[in-house]
């Protein structure tokens, strides 16, 4: 059985430049799950971490949303053909990086680099569709979120309907909500269901795939926790 978002009366909308100002808002959040991979392996076997090869399985017509991860020393290439070259001698069969996972680089280092023992317990990655599937009776959302890179309307009320009816309201997640900077709805929906995560999270009810973890050489935590 699903436990509903705790307080979900309570929630807030706070925008964060740099992922280390998340650890110093006012709720002080001991569980944050958040849509950035963590955890890198030193070479890649097929289709990415193992993690993404098996909750792509899961998603059927959504698996489009779950890119593969690079090798970690990929993750530090700067320029996109070098990190495409170099990617092809750290996998089997060999792979290029695609420019959206490239465009992702400098916010998974930020996150990286500020990775320590005791935030490996706190921060976890989560995906939401992955979370959505779990949501909606582990069964993938029926619309697209996006079409043609543009927020889909109907995919975006489907999953709003699923957050409302775990504990959020239906104000809160509206079209109309004033959101800061750039963000838009779509990213204030995957908000809501990371969070609904980290609730699950610290309930202890989530879902690890793999289940146990895998970890990195760097003893970070390589799974996708919902």
């Amino acid at each position: 059985m699903l436990r509903p978002l705790a307080a979900p009366e309570s929630a807030v909308i706070r925008f964060a430049v740099a992922f280390a100002d998340v650890l110093q808002f006012p709720e002080k959040p001991a569980t944050i799950a958040v849509d950035i991979p963590i955890g890198f392996p030193e070479r890649i076997e097929g289709s990415g971490r193992s993690c993404e090869r098996l909750v792509r399985k899961l998603l059927g017509p959504r698996q489009s949303s779950v890119f593969s991860t690079p090798a970690r020393a990929v993750m530090h290439e700067e320029d996109y053909r070098e990190g495409c070259a170099l990617a092809l001698t750290l996998s089997e069969p060999p792979r290029k990086i695609s420019k959206q996972a490239f465009n992702l680089f400098p916010k998974i280092r930020e996150l990286d680099a500020l990775l320590t023992p005791e935030l490996n317990q706190r921060i976890y990655e989560c995906h939401p569709e992955v979370a959505f599937w779990v949501l909606n009776g582990c069964a993938p959302a029926s619309l697209p979120k996006k079409v043609k890179s543009r927020p889909n309307p109907d995919g975006l009320e489907e999953r709003r309907k699923l957050l409302v009816n775990a504990g959020y309201d239906a104000a809160f997640l509206s079209p109309s909500s004033k959101l800061p900077g750039r963000a838009g709805v779509d990213d204030l929906i995957d908000a809501a269901v990371c969070s609904w995560s980290a609730a699950r999270i610290a309930h202890g009810e989530a879902v690890s795939f793999p289940d146990p973890p895998e970890w990195d050489a760097q003893d970070n935590r390589m799974a996708i926790t919902v």
